[in-house]
Order: structure tokens, then sequence, then C-alpha cells
């Protein structure tokens, strides 16, 4: 029993490890080559795994794509707690972002440039996975702070989620457009304060 557990534990990390080496290799590519020259071909031989091992770990390239917001550094599930007062949700839903700008800027501006793209699906809100975008965790945040009655919000959620995944995306497309030499962190935390002010 306890070998077939132990087995168990090598072929998980077996494919952990195969699923790790396929998002590097993607990642590498995209940093490197682009968006256009990121076909499941290419990230498996990048990869040096088959095509089936691909699709054991993720349905599509978009999918794939998806799973690099797993990587972010997780928030302090403290700091999701239930917001003292307007302020306090305020500076949370900042705070949840600059994790996010501390990521972009950790995978470096060649990845992010590349992965902005109209062409990545996986950016768009409409297919998105459970997966846990900074999006969903305000979101699911705003919400409860709603619910508490401690914020009031007359515009509906999604409206203001869309507001905030705009405003992100723009900081992170100047930051690209500046080739990292934007104050990627600051014009996040200003741009946010603005919009999140005129809110409630």
């Amino acid at each position: 029993m306890h070998e077939e557990t132990q087995e168990l534990s090598k072929q998980q990390l077996k494919s952990k490890e195969t699923k790790a080496k396929i998002f590097r290799a993607a990642k590498q590519i995209l940093r490197k080559q682009g968006y256009e020259r990121l076909s499941i071909k290419n990230i498996c031989e990048e990869a040096g795994v088959s095509n089936g091992s691909f699709y054991h770990h993720f349905k599509t390239k978009d999918d794939l794509l998806s799973y690099y917001i797993e990587e972010q550094p997780s928030i302090n599930p403290d700091l999701l707690d239930l917001p003292k007062n307007v302020e306090d949700a305020k500076n949370t839903i900042v705070e949840v972002y600059r994790n996010y700008v501390h990521y972009c800027q950790e995978l470096g501006v060649e990845f992010m440039a590349n992965y902005y793209t109209p062409k990545n699906q996986s950016l768009n809100p409409l297919i998105r996975t459970a997966r846990p975008y900074p999006i969903l965790t305000v979101q699911n945040y705003l919400q409860k702070a709603i619910d508490a009655g401690i914020l009031t919000i007359e515009q509906d959620l999604e409206s203001i989620t869309t507001d905030i995944r705009m405003i992100v995306i723009g900081n992170v497309f100047e930051w690209c457009l500046k080739n990292g030499e934007a104050d990627f962190e600051g014009n996040m935390k200003r741009s946010l304060t603005t919009y999140l002010n005129g809110l409630f």
C-alpha cells in the first residue's frame, strides 16, 4: 500500500515537472520570438515533450497561457478579509494589483509585451477559465463587501470589473510600450486609486 502511494507521488511529481517544462518552453518562445511563433508544435519541440503530453496537461494553447496566472505570488488571505471601511477596500484592491505588477516585472517586459496581444484569447473575459486571475479576486472581494453592507455601489459589478481590467491592461501596455521604463507600480496605484475614489 505504502509503495503504491509512493509510486503515485513519483507519477504526480513527473506530471508536475512536465507541466512546468511545457510552461517554461511557452514562456521562452513568447519572450524571444513572440506570439506568432507560439504553436503547440513549437512548444512541444522546445520542451522536448510529445503532443499527447501537451494535451494531457492543457486543452489548448490559450489554456496554457492562462496557466501563467497560477504562478503569481499569492495574496495574503488576511488582506482579503472583509474590509473595515471604504478606504480599506480601496487599499486592498490596489494591493492586489501591486502584487500583479511585481509578477509582471518578474516575467519581464518581453514576455508581457508578447502575452498582451488581442490574439491571446486567454485574456478574453468571455472564455476565461476558473484560474485565480486578479480581477476574479477583486470581484469576489467586492461582492463580499457589498453583501456585508460595507460598500454601496450604484454601478453593476460586471461594469466595475471591466473598468478595472481596462485600467490594468492600459498600465501593462504603457509599461511595455516604454520597454519597462515607465513607473509601472506608481501608475497602476495612481490610476486605480483615482478610479476607485470616483466609485465609492
